[in-house]
This record gives C-alpha cells, sequence and structure tokens, in this order.
C-alpha cells in the first residue's frame, strides 16, 4: 500500500478558468499556455483502491491505462511483450540467409550508421559472430565524406574485402543505387531498418517494421530491437539445424545484450511502450552491473554511478557514443560495445569522452549563430536555420536544442562552402503529432534533396543551396497548415499539483515505477503553486537556481539548465521575493553523498497578486 508520505502530499489539482488554463497561466514566462492532464477520475479511483498511491494512479489514469493494464505497465515482461521475429515481413529469408552464411563460415560485412542505433545495432552484430568463432568485416560510413548510408563505394569496398553477404543495420532501406551496384557485384545484401519508405529497396531480403509490406505492428522500435528480434531468429535456426552442437560452440544469451538494446532504444528516442519499455527496464539492470567493459568505461570517464535512469542513457552514455559519428572516427562507439577487453575499452571510452568536450565546444559555436537566425523566424510555424561551414555532425544537436527552447519543428543544415554549387547536410527534429520525416520523404520524392529519411521526430537530409528556398516554400506548404497542432504542442501539461513538501523521495521512487519515461512516455510534470522565491541566481555557465518556499514553510530545491540568457532564466532571476507557479520534473540529487529532491524546472509563471 502507498505510504503515508505520498498519501498525505497528493494535492487535487484546481481547475483552472473556464478556459482550462491551469491555474489561469494563458503565457508563462516562456510564453506557454499550462493546462492539466485529462484523467478519468473513476479509473484513477479504481487505480487506488487497487493499492497505488494517488499520483501514481491519476498518472496511469490520465495516460489511458486501467487497473486491468497496470500490472503489465508496471512490471513490463519479455515474456509477455516480444512478438514473435517471423511477425516481420522478410524476417524468415532474412535468417536463412544469415544462418547459411555462418554454416558456410562466409565473410559476413556489417555497415552500420554512425549513430547511437547504428553503433549498438552492429555492436549486437559483432557479438553474435564472434561467439560463433567468426570475425565479421565492420563498416561504418564517415559521415563527412560518405554520407548516411550504404553507397556504392562501400558495396565494392566490400565485395573486394571478401565479403559475400552484407547486412546493413540502421540503414539501407533507401540506398537503392548501392544496392543495385551490390545485386550486380554478386553481393547478397540483407537490410535490417527502422526508417519508413514507401517501396523495397533491390537487397536480397529488407527486414522494416515501416516498409510496405510489413504488418508486424513495431513500427515504433528502433534498429538495435529489430536486430534483436533477427538474432533470435537467427539463434532458434542454428539450434534446430543442430550448428551449435556439431561445433561444440555454446548459444549466446540473447537476454544479456539487452543493455546495448536500451541504449539505442533511448538515445533514438522511439516511443519508450509496448516491448521498448521492457527492453529498457530490463536492460538498465543489467547496466547497472557494469559488467560489460563498454559500459564500465563510458561510466568511469563520465564519472557516472548507479542507479542508472534513462536521463544516464540518453545524455551520459548516449552522447558519448554518438560522438565518434559526430565528430571523431565513427566505428568508435561499434567497437566500443563490442569489445570485451577492459583495456581496449577504457582507451576507446577515452577517446570518446574527447570527441565529446569537442563536439560541445563546436556545438556552442554554432547554436549561438543558430538562435540568432531562430529568432528572426519566431513568428513562423516552423524553424530552418542554415549556415556556412557549420559541422555536419552537430546540427542535429543543434536542432534538438533549438526544439527545445521554441517548442517547434526544427531544421539545421551546414554547407561544407560558400560555393553556389555546395551542399548543406542537415537534421530536423520535431514536436509531438507533426510528422517531420513524412514532409522530408515527400520532398527527397520531389526532387528536392539529394537524400533524406527519417521518422516522425528526427530527420536528416541533404540540399543543394540552389534548391534551398525552394525547399523551405515546400516545407511550409507541409508544415503551416499544421500551426494548431504545433502550437498546441507548446502548450505544458500538468500531471499532478504538489506543495514542496510533498516532493519527497519515496514520491519520485513510486513514480519510477511507471518508467521508463521517455518518448511516448513522458516524465511527469508537477506543478507547485504559488510559491515563495527565496533565492535565484546563476550557477556554472548558464543555469538558474532557486529555493523556492511553500506556505507551511517547506523548502525545495529548483534548477533551470541551460536558461540563463533565455526569457524564461531572465524571469526567474527577477523573482526573488516574489510568488510564482512553477512546473518541473522531480529528480533525485546526490550531490555531496547524501539523496535529495530537486525539482528540474521546465516552465513558471507570475504567482497570485
Amino acid at each position: 500500500m502507498p505510504s503515508d508520505a505520498i498519501r498525505a502530499f497528493a494535492i487535487e489539482p484546481v481547475s483552472g478558468d473556464a478556459r482550462g488554463y491551469a491555474f489561469n497561466v494563458r503565457e508563462s514566462f516562456s510564453s506557454r499556455a499550462w493546462h492539466f492532464q485529462k484523467f478519468d477520475a473513476e479509473t484513477a479511483r479504481a487505480l487506488e483502491l487497487s493499492g497505488l498511491s494517488a499520483p501514481l494512479s491519476r498518472l496511469l489514469s490520465s495516460r489511458g491505462l486501467t487497473p486491468a493494464d497496470a500490472t503489465n505497465f508496471l512490471e513490463p515482461r519479455l515474456k509477455l511483450l516480444l512478438s514473435d521475429p517471423y511477425a516481420l515481413a522478410g524476417m524468415e529469408t532474412a535468417a536463412t540467409r544469415f544462418v547459411d552464411a555462418i554454416s558456410r563460415g562466409e565473410t559476413i560485412a556489417i555497415l552500420g550508421d554512425y549513430d547511437v542505433d547504428g553503433a549498438c545495432s552492429s555492436a549486437l552484430l559483432l557479438r553474435f559472430l564472434r561467439a560463433c568463432k567468426l570475425e565479421p568485416l565492420l563498416y561504418i560510413p564517415d559521415r563527412m565524406t560518405e554520407g548516411y548510408g550504404p553507397s556504392e563505394g562501400a558495396m565494392r569496398t566490400l565485395k573486394a574485402r571478401g565479403a559475400t553477404l552484407v547486412v546493413t543495420v540502421d540503414c539501407g532501406a533507401a540506398a537503392v543505387a548501392a544496392l543495385t551496384v551490390a545485386r550486380a557485384e554478386n553481393l547478397d545484401v540483407v537490410v535490417l531498418d527502422h526508417h519508413a519508405v514507401e517501396t523495397n529497396p533491390p537487397a536480397f531480403a529488407h527486414v522494416n517494421p515501416n516498409g510496405p509490406d510489413d504488418r508486424s505492428g513495431l513500427t515504433y522500435v528502433c534498429a538495435a530491437g529489430i536486430v534483436f528480434l533477427f538474432l533470435i531468429a537467427v539463434q532458434r535456426l542454428l539450434r534446430q539445424r543442430g550448428w551449435y552442437a556439431a561445433n561444440g560452440i555454446a548459444e549466446i544469451d540473447l537476454l544479456q545484450q539487452l543493455d546495448i538494446v536500451a541504449l539505442a532504444t533511448v538515445a533514438d528516442v522511439v516511443p519508450l511502450t509496448g516491448v521498448n519499455r521492457a527492453f529498457v527496464r530490463q536492460g538498465l539492470k543489467m547496466m547497472e552491473r557494469l559488467e560489460r567493459p563498454g559500459f564500465a568505461a563510458l561510466a568511469k570517464v563520465a564519472g557516472a554511478a548507479p542507479p542508472f535512469s534513462t536521463h544516464t542513457l540518453g545524455f551520459v552514455m548516449g552522447p558519448r557514443v554518438n560522438a565518434g559519428g559526430r565528430v571523431g572516427q565513427c566505428d568508435l562507439g561499434a567497437r566500443l560495445l563490442s569489445s570485451d577487453d577492459a583495456a581496449e575499452a577504457d582507451s576507446l571510452a577515452a577517446t570518446l569522452d574527447r570527441n565529446n568536450r569537442e563536439r560541445q565546444s563546436v556545438e556552442a559555436s554554432i547554436l549561438e549563430s543558430a538562435e540568432a537566425k531562430a529568432l528572426a523566424q519566431s513568428d513562423n510555424p516552423f524553424l530552418f536555420c542554415t549556415g556556412d561551414g557549420w559541422h555536419p555532425g552537430v546540427v542535429g544537436i543543434v536542432a534538438s536544442r533549438l526544439k527545445e527552447r521554441f517548442n517547434k519543428p526544427t531544421l539545421v543544415a551546414g554547407f561544407g562552402s560558400t560555393a553556389p554549387d555546395s551542399i548543406a547536410r542537415g537534421s530536423g527534429r520535431s514536436v509531438p503529432g507533426v510528422d517531420l520525416g513524412a514532409a522530408i520523404r515527400a520532398a527527397y520524392s520531389e526532387g528536392l534533396l539529394d537524400s533524406g529519411g527519417g521518422h516522425a521526430m528526427a530527420v536528416g537530409f541533404a540540399v543543394r543551396r540552389a534548391n534551398l528556398a525552394a525547399l523551405t516554400a515546400f516545407l511550409e506548404t507541409r508544415l503551416v497548415p499544421q500551426a494548431g497542432l504545433i502550437e498546441g504542442a507548446r502548450d505544458l501539461a500538468l500531471d499532478v499539483m504538489l506543495s514542496p513538501s510533498g516532493a519527497t523521495l519515496p514520491l519520485i521512487a513510486d513514480l519510477e515505477r511507471a518508467g521508463p519515461f521517455g518518448s511516448g512516455n513522458p516524465e511527469p510534470i508537477f506543478a507547485f503553486a504559488d510559491v515563495a522565491v527565496a533565492y535565484a541566481g546563476i550557477v556554472g555557465s548558464s543555469h538558474v537556481k532557486l529555493r523556492l518556499v511553500g506556505r507551511d514553510g517547506a523548502t525545495l530545491d529548483a534548477i533551470a539548465f541551460r536558461a540563463g540568457d533565455t526569457p524564461l532564466g531572465r524571469a526567474l532571476v527577477k523573482s526573488r521575493g516574489s510568488r510564482i507557479h512553477v512546473a518541473g520534473k522531480l529528480r533525485r540529487d546526490i550531490y555531496g553523498g547524501t539523496p535529495r529532491v530537486q525539482l528540474q524546472i521546465e516552465d513558471a509563471a507570475p504567482g497570485l497578486a
């Protein structure tokens, strides 16, 4: 049953004004409207009577869950949620060809994307094949010289190195030219991807939940999740053929690879629903043991320690694995996660950590210029910022930063030179409800892009300078009609209202049962009404730290990261001695060794007069 501490501070939210604005906040310090998440009171009461706390019951109810759903949601089990691999179109053909290659001792090449999902997917295959006493070729295209995905040159190179089978992971679904060359070279290609395409590529097999023939319903699973299912099918076939017994090789424990799948799932920002919840929940438990040299090395260079969370995966581990593909050597992430040598892992992690610091420096310089361009477009429903010399390895992060600040679909691209015929490589990030991937794929079909693809929330593309104006106009035709959806995505949805005295460690632990949190299952937003600001000031380079005091005298520490030079940050600093409404996420702060609660501020607004 819920503890008294959790019961005591589950405060019923106020209803707001007649139009549904929470605390009558129509325009916050960051120009957002607030409203409370809708929930079914009867369902919430039934959940509470089943033994759940009031805040957790309300949260589950607002996300459409009933008492019948609650157990499987709170305790996601892979056994119940994992689909049969053969539910994916093309899986049987792909797995059979792979098993044939293993049985015949063929040279297998793995060609992966240079991002976290690609690195994790590549590492899963590397580890599996090495357990089968085979050493595959690894090919990660260079972001700067080759761009995304398989190229004609890559296929010819792998053929020359003796490959008879190439498996592309997290890429390949749209690589028609490269796969056509591979077919001409009698090089079989199995594509394991998750990016949406309207037609199948000319591959030996195409396994893709977002492909034209697939009816598996696994459209939300990242590439590493698809690779995991692929390896289940492969292992089943090898077992049926008696290959393991005949060769005296022990079966690899695929469940022990879920820490790698979890990292990819969170870093690729796919929805944390369905089987993804089990992937991440179980993967985090495994990662906390730090038995894999790669994760132990990453934790060491990052100064991270268990317990880990999706925040650890998305903001500590992920950026470092990504860093090699952004500003360093693109295969470092896959090599790190596939290594069983602690010394090698330490060396690779140290290099990636240096790459990540370099990435942060490059990002900061580009972000300053991009923010100025974004401000000039502040009245537009989407942002499209370009610049000469902007590093293509960091434009995706810059797009994420701008999307977070302006709450609009954002595209950022950097031209390699000032030449009239230069090409810009870019990335985009979207807001819930706006499918940016569909817009980019349509632009590619119209001939406005040299390449382009992605999913609803994240895209990549390449555009010639001569096509920039036409691309902008095309995106306007696709996105301007969705201005209402975009504006609605700016609103801040509040989950539970608390007092500072209700922000306790037991409450955080209780609500973590609804995790993992991320895309598709956002972390709860807590509202604190009319609290006094006892202290407000800048800490570090640009963070705003506050001390909030409730009506009963209870205090709560709060921080707004990277907000110093934003309208929200400036308003917070000026609010010292005043009363404000504030909203954010509750986090454990273990600085100094003693756990305590800290509010990570998402937004704030003037309090009662």
